[in-house]
């Protein structure tokens, strides 16, 4: 219900801090003001040296669903329909995951530890696209194309309008289809970068916060029983579609490490090996990363 008196902005912002604390929403004071400064188109600095002027009924309204929205655990991501990510905005919906600080991390060890050759020698592979974060960088870092998979059409057309948002969308090609299948002609690619599901079925049904359980797409979490199936089924392919030498680099949940070490040091019969196999652990000291090298 409305207040029956014109609020000032700060007090506006008062109530947003009180009425999504109160719904134990996580991070409630930054998301009272995120969605205050969607609502007014002012800046956070704006919102406090402007806190005494009183808020016309039109901001207070549109202030208001946009809580009850987020009270309702509605990502801030969907309800803002942008996401920031490598220090740039991008466009979210729930065709896609809200992207992560964790596939941040993933993007910079690719650029970290790639063979300077293998940015060049053959094509840049971005499985499971999604929104078209990862793309979207290796686009605009490295100016080549990158070929942006996924088997959602809904995620695809995400990751175009991401790429033309950057001014990449020459450099990106979309690709319709699941995991590696489209590419197991050709061992075209020299990098190879997926975030793939990696949520186990269990904890997609059980497990997830309310955010992720009732709006994310689970066709982008559920990695089957063990969490482990779609990057088992991509490491099968990879000797199929990389160069020799050929890099790739897929996050992992902080529990995998082991699995998925044993997992790419198991040669399959009648295809190359890889001849180097590392976790990489996040900042947070977890497994975050698996980093492969096709043997030459």
């Amino acid at each position: 219900m409305l207040p029956a008196f014109k609020m000032r902005l700060i007090d506006l912002l008062h109530l947003g801090e009180s009425e999504l604390s109160a719904f134990g929403v996580p991070e409630a004071k930054l998301n009272a003001r995120l969605l205050l400064e969607y609502c007014t188109a002012k800046s956070r600095t704006e919102i406090f040296l402007s806190g005494e002027i009183e808020v016309n009924r039109e901001i207070e309204e549109s202030y208001l669903r946009l809580l009850e929205r987020r009270k309702k655990r509605e990502p801030l991501g969907y309800i803002l329909g942008e996401q920031e990510f490598w220090s740039l905005p991008f466009y979210v919906s729930p065709d896609v995951l809200i992207p992560r600080p964790e596939t941040e991390f993933l993007l910079d060890r690719v650029f970290a530890l790639t063979d300077p050759e293998n940015f060049e020698k053959g094509k840049i592979l971005d499985l499971c696209s999604g929104s078209g974060v990862i793309a979207t960088v290796l686009g605009k870092e490295l100016g080549k194309m990158i070929l942006a998979a996924d088997i959602s059409y809904n995620a695809l057309e995400m990751t175009r309008k991401n790429a033309t948002r950057h001014h990449v969308g020459q450099f990106v090609v979309l690709v319709q289809g699941h995991l590696l299948s489209p590419f197991l002609e050709h061992r075209q690619f020299s990098l190879i970068v997926s975030n793939p599901p990696y949520v186990s079925s269990l904890d997609v049904a059980k497990n997830l916060m309310p955010e992720v359980e009732a709006y994310e797409p689970h066709l982008a979490l559920d990695g089957g029983e063990r969490g482990l199936e779609r990057i088992n089924e991509i490491r099968d392919g990879l000797p199929m579609v990389l160069c020799p030498g050929g890099q790739c680099f897929i996050e992992i949940g902080a529990e995998q490490g082991d699995a998925v070490r044993k997992m790419f040091q198991e040669n399959v019969a009648g295809r190359p090996g890889f001849q180097q196999v590392e976790i990489l652990v996040d900042y947070a000291g977890r497994d975050r990363v698996v980093h492969a090298r096709l043997e030459k």
